[in-house]
């Protein structure tokens, strides 16, 4: 590969990184590479290990394995050179309460080592870029939730870092304060930054990920562009049927038994199915197992109220690598 057509160097390039917690194994073997100007969507069930590796990633949490080189500069050498580089936002908010926004602000800049004109720029700065200038100097206690989160992020980012940890950023934000956060991420990441951004909302991460890992029990289990991970499920159909009556187990298991259907779940107004496309000479194809799904309702005389279908979602191959199993 020539030169003019490699990649661009990683500024994050996090490999083999592993933890263990007594007899539990939180993170086995996750490597995570992402470049300037780059969203990383970084998935998983509870306790896949996500937050672990963000962790291990930003020092907080010594690393039994695997290494961490950030902007060139190794954690391992120099800890401290390398954390200048990062900004953590973490799922609990970080605020002193009693305050202003604006000296929050302040205080974080001076951990990074900001100091005098430069350290007050950053946060006027920083203020703006959340929409909180106009509450600069009000205290975060009279903030609703979406306000108190955009000053968390806002405090991760006042000393222009180059890579950006965010895990679970937008946990119980109001839609307004949901688009302002992701409006804000798309201007970090089109101004060059790096981000990892960990959430469990789908529609999240379709919209703003450059790339995607999933992880499961500590390893990665899948990555690589959105419509790579959707080609996971080759030709899968999305089928959500509304039944004029709740379907019940025998319904379930002779759905489930139908040539092409990949996966069906009852849902209180009726059914949720995958349907796989096989080459198979003999398979009946989308349009046919979906007509045999109807034909299958109407012989037993339920009714169908509504049909609406849609590809395969990154929520389903997410369920289909990961399970559907609770997880706590």
């Amino acid at each position: 590969m020539s030169p003019l057509n490699a990649p661009p160097t990683p500024l994050l390039d996090a490999r083999h990184l592993a933890k263990r917690y007594g007899a539990r194994q939180a993170v086995a073997d996750v490597s995570l590479q992402v470049a300037p100007g780059t969203l990383l969507g970084l998935l998983g069930p509870n306790g896949a290990g996500k937050s672990t590796t963000l962790a291990m990633i930003a020092g907080l949490t010594p690393a039994d394995g695997g290494s961490v080189t950030i902007a060139g500069q190794s954690q391992a050498d120099d800890p401290a050179a390398a954390r200048r580089h990062i900004g953590l936002v973490t799922q609990e908010l970080a605020l002193h309460d009693t305050l202003s926004a604006r000296r929050n602000l302040l205080l974080f800049g001076a951990l990074h080592g900001l100091r005098g004109a430069a350290l007050a720029q950053r946060a006027d700065a920083v203020l703006d870029q959340v929409g909180l200038a106009d509450r600069a100097n009000d205290r975060p206690e009279t903030f609703s939730g979406g306000m108190k989160r955009r000053l968390h992020i806002a405090c991760a980012l006042v000393h222009d870092p180059a890579l950006v940890l965010l895990d679970e950023p937008t946990a119980g934000v109001d839609p307004q304060s949901r688009l302002a956060i992701f409006t804000m991420l798309e201007a970090l990441r089109a101004a060059g930054k790096a981000l990892v951004y960990t959430t469990h909302h789908m529609d999240e991460v379709e919209r703003l990920a450059d790339q995607l890992v999933i992880i499961d029990h500590g390893r990665v289990v899948a990555q690589g562009t959105l419509a790579a991970l959707r080609q996971r499920l080759p030709g899968h159909q999305r089928l959500d049927i509304a039944l004029a009556t709740p379907a019940d187990d025998a319904l379930l298991t002779a759905v489930r038994s139908l040539p092409g259907v990949h996966q069906a779940d009852a849902r209180p107004d009726g059914l949720t199915l995958t349907l796989a496309d096989s080459a198979a000479p003999e398979a009946p194809g989308l349009a046919g197992s979906a007509a045999m799904v109807l034909a299958l309702l109407s012989a037993r005389g339920i009714t169908v109220q509504h049909l609406a279908s849609q590809r395969a979602t990154l929520e389903d191959v997410f369920i289909d690598l990961t399970g559907r199993q609770l997880r706590d």
